[in-house]
């Protein structure tokens, strides 16, 4: 839910901490495994990695051509409770964008949206800081994500909690003064702004609202019963309960709030099955039974990768609409996450086999974002015969428990601190040399000290909201130890310089 330089920065801090564990550990590469495409096979991969990354449910769906062929859940949906359906409900996250492409092609073909019309044809209000730029903006490059509009601003929208009537249209009015972070269609950047335009257009354009359209055009043609637009409405049918990742562990979050103004980006519920028939009408050129939500031309068109996906240096394929293309071995895969701070999901498209899957879970992190990517594409390579990539991120839930040493060490260090001084009141003449006292004593412990103390930073700019929902444990290490570490490495330094201020004798 796809993310990014602010997550790989947290990393650091706990790869710090955790840099012993990691070098003697072997490399967490998936195990090779057959081209057997067995339900057992994947089920068992699941389980696995359930275990290993401590998600407490699942549900999966597995469909090949028109059918659903497998159906299966894992673990519990809620704490002590049952184990998922395939009906039960889960936050599918960015799965919605996909939904939201579908709702505009749709429109597209109607004849009312053309792709390159400008966004201001439908909305004429709509700007950006600069004119120019929001003039040449258009209904692709929203769509494939090449706007202009940063990753950051899209991860900081998710924090504007705001659900009251009109929501959606304040936070885009709000846009008028924010400077692009690239040239309108110069690159791929993941902004969850862009989805949220696309769903005002698709309610301006149609004339009904965003939820009564997908209601009506998406989820009834292809019997999504189980399907829901409100979170209330959700949780009097079995909404499966949100986890949070606290230091690698999974923390109940039974309260959590939708934020009603980024629902065309990323907050729509489904369940396995509704989900299921989502993907057979996208594995049949649109049609689920006897409806036709799509022309197959239409299909192909959302699921053409237009523009390469580079993030923190690694090719991840290319982006289309509200899908994203990889070719793994001899397959094309195209698959989409989702994550919003409590739960998860991974669709897949082995367009040529026609099958699909859909893995959705409940339980979440930011740290542990790319770590479900691969995960999902496992069971998709799985899916598709394919011999599983390697994996690159496995040690991201040590990472996270890492975290959670920092309060300890910086408790320790500031004992064996005092004692240091201790021992150099009482023996002068054990106090080290000038060279070796900045050198060892005060440069080196510094490090470690303005390591953490940097977390603060992220946490006193306009990305706060979104790491206190997405990563609570480091949101609360920035905020306790990160503060801490600043006053100690002043007050370290003001000690002991004080302490040793007269000469040895």
């Amino acid at each position: 839910m796809n993310i990014k330089k602010l997550l790989f920065g947290s990393l650091v801090v706990g790869g710090v901490l955790s840099v012993t564990r990691l070098l003697f550990a072997k490399p967490a590469f998936t195990k090779p495994a057959s081209n057997s495409t067995s339900h057992a096979a994947i089920d068992a991969y699941i389980e696995g990695q359930m275990s290993r990354l401590k998600i407490p449910g699942v549900s999966l769906a597995i469909v090949e051509s028109d059918r659903i062929v497998h159906l299966h859940g894992f673990g519990c949906a809620r704490p002590g409770g049952e184990t998922p359906t395939s009906q039960t409900p889960f936050f599918i996250g960015s799965l919605t964008k996909s939904i939201t492409a579908l709702a505009v092609m749709q429109l597209v073909e109607d004849g009312k949206v053309e792709l390159d019309a400008p966004v201001q044809r439908y909305l004429p209000w709509f700007r950006v800081a600069d004119p120019d730029a929001s003039a040449r903006m258009t209904v692709r490059h929203l769509l494939n994500h090449t706007s202009g509009l940063s990753v950051l601003q899209g991860q900081e929208i998710l924090s504007d909690l705001d659900d009251g009537p009109g929501a959606a249209e304040r936070q885009l009015r709000a846009l008028s003064t924010l400077k692009l972070s690239h040239p309108v269609g110069s690159k791929f950047a993941y902004n969850n702004t862009n989805y949220n335009l696309l769903g005002m257009i698709v309610e301006v354009v149609s004339g009904e609202s965003y939820s009564d359209y997908i209601q009506q055009h998406v989820f009834n043609p292809l019997e999504m019963k189980h399907s829901y637009i409100s979170k209330a409405l959700a949780q009097q049918n079995g909404l499966a309960m949100g986890y949070r990742y606290w230091f690698g562990f999974p923390i109940p979050a039974p309260n959590f709030p939708q934020p009603i103004g980024s629902l065309p980006s990323g907050q729509l519920i489904s369940c396995a099955e509704d989900i299921a028939h989502y993907l057979i009408a996208q594995l049949n050129g649109g049609r689920y039974c006897d409806e036709q939500i799509l022309s197959s031309d239409g299909i192909d068109e959302m699921h053409r990768g237009t523009v390469e996906i580079i993030e923190m240096g690694f090719a991840l394929g290319s982006y289309a609409m509200g899908w994203e293309s990889r070719v793994t071995g001899k397959s094309n895969i195209v698959s989409h996450s989702g994550i919003v701070p409590d739960f998860g999901a991974f669709a897949a498209l082995v367009p040529e086999q026609k099958r699909g899957l859909i893995l959705l879970y409940n339980a979440n992190h930011a740290m542990i974002k790319l770590t479900y990517d691969e995960f999902g594409m496992g069971a998709a390579e799985r899916l598709a015969g394919e011999i599983p990539s390697k994996t690159f991120f496995g040690s991201a839930p040590w990472l996270m428990r890492s975290m959670a040493l920092i309060p300890i060490l910086q408790v320790t260090g500031v004992i064996a601190t005092m004692r240091r001084m201790r021992h150099w009141r009482s023996n002068p003449e054990s106090r080290p040399s000038c060279g070796r006292l900045w050198g060892c004593h005060i440069l080196l412990p510094l490090i470690p000290n303005l390591l953490v103390a940097l977390t603060l930073v992220p946490m006193l700019g306009k990305m706060r909201g979104w790491i206190l929902l997405f990563m609570p444990d480091f949101s609360w290490i920035a905020r306790i130890c990160g503060g801490f570490a600043a006053i100690w490495a002043v007050l370290r330094t003001m000690l002991i310089l004080s302490t040793t201020r007269n000469p040895r004798h």
